[in-house]
């Protein structure tokens, strides 16, 4: 199956500082047909203001994967880790018993990002956070996967859950793809760039969430970016 969340149908909240939109129920955006998918359970795309960001905060038992789009995101916690991730580039945060952190856009422009949610096979252990940066250059016409849990997948940000996060640039004309196993689920965003997933057209940040399909054929209308999240 192929659902195209279409990007104006997405949850949106406006705070003046940040501008996000939902693809899945968070805070005061609630549908009850889009709590998660597989153990996908937020798709946050915002746009932060330049100096301003999210002050410390708490959170548990959840693996939180920061994408930067454009700019740059610094984070710092309670575990003593300060970083700043710049565009292209991923941090993840595996949020475990317990942890407190800030995540501030320090720059003189906007920030965007993919603020990504995946539920931990088990709850409790220890939190941890990571950064690296993965050039452009390295996505070009494949997926390379970016965090993951399974098995194998040796060269990534490790998560605590039986998923990946996997990105690709693709120019117009071109075409990428990617394997889904039967039973799990993939949602897949262009961070821009119009594309045709399995013969279905999708506008930049749509949401399309894919189950069943097999071999997943992405087509660049335009020059596009991707972001996938392959979970059971």
């Amino acid at each position: 199956m192929i659902d195209i969340r279409k990007f104006d149908t997405l949850g949106h909240a406006d705070h003046g500082w940040l501008d996000a939109r939902h693809h899945f129920s968070f805070a005061n955006y609630h549908d009850p047909d889009r709590m998660g998918w597989g153990a996908l359970r937020v798709w946050n795309d915002d746009a932060i203001a330049a100096q301003s960001g999210f002050p410390a905060h708490p959170h548990r038992d959840m693996e939180i994967i920061t994408y930067v789009r454009s700019g740059a995101i610094s984070h710092r916690d309670s575990m003593g880790n300060a970083g700043r991730t710049a565009a292209g580039d991923v941090q993840v945060m595996s949020a475990g018993t317990g942890v407190t952190h800030s995540e501030f856009n320090l720059e003189d422009e906007e920030t965007t990002l993919f603020q990504i949610w995946i539920i931990p096979d088990q709850a409790g252990g220890n939190p941890g956070w990571g950064a690296r940066q993965f050039p452009k250059a390295d996505r070009s016409g494949q997926f390379v996967t970016l965090a993951s849990g399974i098995e194998g997948d040796d060269d990534a940000l490790p998560i605590r859950a039986n998923a990946r996060v996997a990105a690709a640039t693709v120019n117009a004309g071109g075409k990428v793809s990617y394997d889904l196993a039967g039973g799990r689920h993939a949602y897949l965003v262009a961070a821009k760039g119009r594309i045709r997933v399995n013969g279905t057209d999708a506008d930049p940040r749509d949401g399309i969430a894919l189950r069943d399909v097999g071999t997943i054929e992405v087509e660049a209308l335009d020059d596009a970016e991707l972001v996938l999240v392959d979970s059971l």
